[in-house]
């Protein structure tokens, strides 16, 4: 499942990204209130985590924007204030869930799991293309013929090229949102990855395949044969 992560602490935004990452999800990290706007209206998120207070749009602006918008992203708020008022105005602007810091980390893990479930009644738990299904729940890459259990970093290299299909995505931008940017991965842990997806998806008859586009990324297409 993909996150985005909008918090304008470093520390405490590569300490989160850690911990979602570890715990399988796929996450997106911004510092600043506009920039998480201009992702969450891009993008196809399983839910957000917004700090209240920060530069440029603080976290109800960018929740208010967002339903404007008519995206449904659940939303989580983190903030220092603790006010009931706070809370509510908060819930009132549009966001699903209101975390207090400092909290527990269990506490944080547990809800951004309530506010996904809460989520999967209302957008599919598959991606599908072609003739290939990919689960979120369950990480299962699946066809007519059989399903196979991905990896994490499997199941987030091709969660990524099936929200994109035909579109050319590089290996840098693998390796940055999954493995981190401060991950010490070298590149050609994408390339293992890749090698693996390819032939599980031979294994299914899928009738995509992983197109390497030379010194530029990779395209989910769709085999023309099939």
């Amino acid at each position: 499942m993909r996150i985005l992560l909008a918090e304008d602490e470093k520390d405490l935004a590569e300490a989160l990204a850690a911990l979602l990452k570890h715990n399988n999800y796929s996450v997106d990290v911004v510092n600043n209130g506009k920039e998480a706007l201009d992702y969450l209206k891009l993008e196809d998120y399983d839910g957000a985590i917004l700090d209240l207070m920060m530069p440029q749009m603080d976290g109800i602006q960018v929740v208010k924007e967002l339903r404007k918008e008519k995206k449904s992203t659940p939303v989580l708020i983190l903030t220092a204030k603790s006010q009931i008022e706070d809370r509510v105005e908060g819930l009132d602007a549009g966001a699903d869930d209101y975390l207090t810091k400092p909290f527990d980390t269990k506490e944080l893990l547990a809800r951004v799991r309530s506010m996904t479930r809460r989520q999967s009644s209302f957008t599919a738990n598959e991606l599908e293309f072609g003739n290939t299904k990919l689960n979120k729940l369950t990480f299962e890459l699946s066809t007519s013929k059989d399903a196979i259990v991905l990896s994490n970093k499997e199941f987030q290299i091709i969660e990524m090229l099936m929200r994109n299909p035909w579109n050319v995505i590089s290996t840098e931008t693998f390796l940055e949102k999954i493995w981190g940017y401060d991950s010490d991965s070298e590149i050609n842990v994408v390339w293992v990855n890749i090698s693996y997806l390819r032939r599980k998806l031979k294994t299914l008859d899928a009738n995509i395949h992983i197109k390497a586009k030379r010194n530029v990324g990779y395209t989910l297409e769709l085999l023309d044969d099939k």
